[in-house]
């Protein structure tokens, strides 16, 4: 099933503020892959879901609501685990057929997802062509940054948070309204973020080497530019 065209893919694994948006959006740019961002994906589908019809999908003979879904998303907590498998499979699938190499980021998080998707890669992208990034930082680290972190309004890109872009109100890439997620980057959510991230996302390291996937760990505390510089050699 593996693409001729050596078809990669770049998995991005850290915590909430690790810099997982930014350099998805660096590589994508400098590397001519598809930014597949989980987060966004799911922001999609509530937005879409709360005005048209149907707002839940049945998996494995369980219902799933796009409402409840959307209120763990909101509160810190990852989304039902089937739930998320089902909307990333059925994305890539659409993505490989369009010979597309990726940058995932936010997938998988949970072991649930890594069991199912990950085979699912190397059935269809090849076990060498897949590299997992670990971008790692302190707790600290993680609530500073996400209780700074703003978004724009239209495409929503991640602005760093610096003393030159603190009074920044306007996007400088499509010049849109900066904003702030709505509860998803307070302190206590991001504290619960974190839990979520140390107890179901962090023992998936165990399954990509179980899986005998390539892994390199990169200090994300550095300025975003050394961090980017980091992660190209350690491709390479």
């Amino acid at each position: 099933m593996a693409g001729k065209n050596k078809q990669k893919v770049i998995i991005l694994l850290g915590s909430p503020g690790s810099g997982k948006g930014t350099q998805g959006e660096l590589l994508s740019e400098k590397m001519n892959l598809y930014y597949f961002e989980t987060s966004k994906i799911l922001e999609d589908k509530f937005t879409r879901k709360e005005t048209s019809g149907k707002n839940w999908i049945k998996i494995d003979g369980k219902t799933y609501h796009f409402k409840k879904e959307k209120e763990l998303w909101e509160n810190g907590l990852l989304c039902s685990p089937p739930f998320v498998t089902f909307l990333v499979v059925e994305k890539i699938k659409e993505l490989f057929k369009a010979g597309k190499s990726l940058i995932l980021s936010g997938s998988p998080r949970t072991l649930y997802e890594g069991e199912r998707l990950i085979p699912f890669l190397k059935k269809f992208y090849k076990r060498e062509n897949i590299e997992v990034i670990l971008l790692e930082q302190s707790a600290e680290t993680s609530i500073f940054r996400n209780s700074h972190r703003r978004i724009c309004r239209l495409m929503r890109h991640p602005i760093l948070y610096t003393k030159e872009t603190a009074r920044l109100k306007k996007c400088p890439i499509d010049g849109s309204e900066l904003m702030k997620r709505k509860g998803l980057d307070n302190p206590e959510t991001i504290k619960v973020r974190l839990k979520e991230y140390r107890e179901r996302t962090f023992p998936l390291i165990e399954l990509f080497k179980k899986e005998k996937l390539r892994m390199k760990r990169i200090n994300g505390e550095k300025p975003p530019a050394d961090v980017f510089r980091d992660i190209l050699k350690a491709l390479k």
